[in-house]
């Protein structure tokens, strides 16, 4: 297994290098912003993720090793592959991808190419708690924008009738918080 590479930067594409060591170029695939810090002739040391099927051999690189972290937990992602965990990794920096995942933040990661709104959901129900942030406004016990407690009856309602958190959170945004749980839980499925 390849963990990691040292070696002087061949030619850089978009979202692909070629790193040289020791004669032998190595193509990889990287991020856009990764490979907008490099510069071809330069020397890096970049952290290898080796994807290796049956037709193809793939090497993903990452300037940080916190960028790899977060690629692999993306790969434990059901139906999220090295591809789609990349345009996730392209829609911010590491932190703010992490930060988003945190928050709930379906609209940003859905922003990513290919990622729709069910992995987007996925994402952030599988990671949430793995990502090591803690959202940011979580802290005092709201889990959305709109101002919704984790302890919101309508939203455990709906998350009860089979709702994710973040459909639940949606559909909640715009119905009156003074109206009784049990008429938000009726206007909330009238909007399904």
């Amino acid at each position: 297994m390849i963990a990691t590479l040292r070696g002087i930067i061949a030619t850089v594409g978009v979202d692909e290098v070629v790193l040289e060591c020791n004669g032998v170029g190595y193509g990889l695939r990287m991020t856009g912003t990764d490979t907008g810090l490099l510069q071809k002739n330069q020397e890096v040391h970049v952290y290898v993720y080796e994807h290796i099927k049956e037709d193809a051999h793939e090497l993903y690189g990452f300037l940080s090793r916190e960028t790899k972290k977060l690629f692999t937990q993306l790969l434990t992602v059901k139906n999220i592959g090295p591809k789609g965990a990349m345009t996730v990794l392209d829609i911010d920096q590491v932190p703010g991808v992490r930060q988003a995942i945190a928050d709930g933040d379906v609209k940003k990661l859905q922003s990513a190419k290919g990622v729709g709104k069910r992995a987007a959901e996925q994402i952030v129900v599988e990671l949430r708690d793995k990502v090591g942030i803690v959202a940011s406004e979580q802290a005092e016990g709201v889990v959305s924008r709109g101002g919704l407690k984790k302890d919101d009856d309508a939203l455990l309602g709906l998350v009860a009738l089979g709702f994710s958190e973040a459909d639940a959170l949606e559909t909640l945004a715009d119905i009156d918080t003074s109206l009784s749980s049990e008429e938000r839980i009726k206007q909330a499925l009238k909007k399904r």
